[in-house]
């Protein structure tokens, strides 16, 4: 007999360890139907009824509102409402403040979901009751104002998206003092001004996501992130220092104006996406991005970028996705693009080589070369030895424009010519599509130079021969003056000779030659 009774002592002990034993908080049950009130009893929260059992009645449970408890307490909660509908805004009668009031009554609260509900309001500071707090959404709903101080109160908070909503102000520097905060998402807000140079300072930071918004300037330091989405705001021009570890970078839609890092990024073995379309990047394209072991993703669309691309190049394994359009490359497309299937690839708006491919249309070569020519783009001419001490970098024939710097030191010559000496003018043979007094304005010169961005040469290259024999084997009588510019390590002069039309060089009046020396 006594044993049957242990039996049962033993048996009752272990149903009062049973979760299901220990019912909620009465205090908190209640918040639950106040939240439920707040927000004006929605369709989402219709399985609530007074006999609910929130921590351990499965039945009540939906996809979009369900609750987790540990024990007696609110752990987790979770309300988002539909989003093909799109919410209202909440009636006038609704209060932010209220409802966050009621929240706080939940202190072991650690996952808040509140998605698609219409709240409205600035984002209430008393958010910093909820000291539990790890993950935080509240997207999709139509909060404003700038971000409260309070959020760096919480000290155990990893997560925070707060997507499309009104939220403005400029990104504050308190953000800093988060110690887990691993992932901030504000897409699609109201942000503006240039993001904190703190940002650097976030080690824990690895996320962060304020595509669409209204900010500018140069990105900070972000060698810590491994996910980086500013797309669509008016950042640059220069292109942010990264970390190796960097996944994905989305820059897309900005005003980056620099070449990219190739050293860089070819040391990012772990980059899978890099979107850096409709921005105004110039220079080589680092054909290295298409053979990165983890790339899946490469848009470079809608920028200035140049290079001749060689069949031969090789392509990671993983890329499935690369937009090459709209750009100024030539060459051919490498056929690691076209041989795989399950590739998208586009590539018009260049001038590739298509081999008989007219699905993607193509300029021809001189647009490319012109346009580069036109934004101060100068194409690579091949490879050149490092170390070099010293070499002829280009010859620049002007036709019917003169730097200023030529035109005073002519005029100079000019003026202090002996008067029994009979004076040349450079412009006896010149086109009178060019008059006399053009020649000599300086403002003449810049208009000239935009017709390169209109696919009209502005000059035409002469060979060594030519040049050579139209200044007598560059003569020290032909040279009309000389300049000199660079820094340290590099010196350029600049000598400028008269040349005779004798020469039947056309209607060429000026040689500007440019020698630099480089010390290695």
């Amino acid at each position: 007999m006594g044993g049957h009774a242990l039996l049962i002592l033993l048996s009752v002990a272990s149903l009062a360890l049973l979760p299901g034993a220990t019912p909620l908080q009465p205090s908190q049950a209640w918040s639950l139907f106040k939240l439920r009130q707040l927000l004006g009893d929605p369709p989402v929260l219709g399985t609530w009824h007074n006999y609910t059992d929130f921590c351990y009645g499965g039945d009540y449970k939906t996809a979009s509102a369900f609750v987790e408890c540990y024990e007696d307490s609110v752990t987790q909660l979770h309300i988002m409402g539909d989003p093909g509908a799109g919410a209202r805004p909440l009636p006038a009668t609704f209060s932010i403040d209220a409802f966050f009031t009621t929240l706080s009554r939940l202190p072991d609260l650690k996952v808040l979901t509140l998605t698609n509900l219409g709240l409205w309001g600035p984002l209430p500071g008393k958010i910093s009751r909820l000291q539990k707090l790890e993950i935080v959404n509240v997207s999709s709903n139509y909060l404003y104002g700038e971000l409260p101080r309070g959020l760096s109160q919480l000290g155990s908070l990893q997560t925070l998206v707060a997507d499309h909503n009104m939220l403005g102000g400029k990104l504050p520097g308190w953000l800093k003092d988060m110690p887990l905060l691993a992932v901030l998402s504000l897409r699609n807000n109201m942000l503006q001004g240039t993001l904190p140079e703190s940002l650097k300072d976030m080690l824990s930071l690895r996320s962060l996501v304020l595509a669409s918004n209204n900010l500018s300037g140069n990105l900070p330091d972000l060698k810590n992130l491994q996910v980086i989405d500013m797309a669509n705001n008016a950042l640059g021009p220069k292109f942010p220092r990264l970390g190796r570890k960097v996944a994905s970078v989305v820059l897309a839609g900005n005003k980056f104006s620099d070449g990219l890092p190739a050293d860089m990024l070819a040391s990012c073995y772990l980059l899978e996406r890099l979107d850096v379309s409709g921005n105004r990047f110039v220079g080589p394209f680092p054909a290295a991005l298409l053979s990165l072991p983890s790339m899946e993703y490469l848009s470079i669309a809608g920028n200035r970028f140049t290079g001749r691309l060689s069949g031969n190049a090789s392509c990671g394994e993983n890329l499935r996705f690369v937009d090459l359009s709209s750009n100024l490359l030539t060459g051919s497309l490498p056929g690691c693009l076209l041989a795989a299937p399950g590739k998208s690839v586009l590539f018009s708006a260049n001038c590739l080589s298509t081999a008989g491919d007219d699905s993607q249309s193509q300029h021809p070569s001189p647009f490319c070369r012109n346009q580069a020519l036109a934004v101060g783009i100068v194409p690579e001419q091949g490879h050149k030895k490092s170390g070099a001490k010293a070499g002829v970098v280009a010859g620049i024939v002007l036709v019917g424009a003169l730097v200023v710097s030529a035109a005073v030191v002519f005029v100079v010559r000019k003026a202090s010519a002996p008067k029994a000496r009979p004076a040349r003018r450079l412009v006896e043979n010149a086109s009178s599509a060019y008059p006399s007094n053009l020649l000599a304005d300086a403002r003449y010169i810049s208009q000239t130079v935009k017709l390169g961005a209109l696919g009209i040469p502005a000059y035409r290259s002469f060979s060594l021969v030519e040049l050579e024999a139209a200044t007598d084997n560059f003569q020290v009588s032909s040279l009309m003056g000389q300049d000199a510019h660079g820094q340290v390590g590099t010196l350029c002069f600049f000598d400028i000779y008269y040349v005779s039309y004798s020469a039947q060089l056309m209607r060429l009046l000026l040689l500007l030659m440019v020698r630099c020396t480089v010390d290695g």
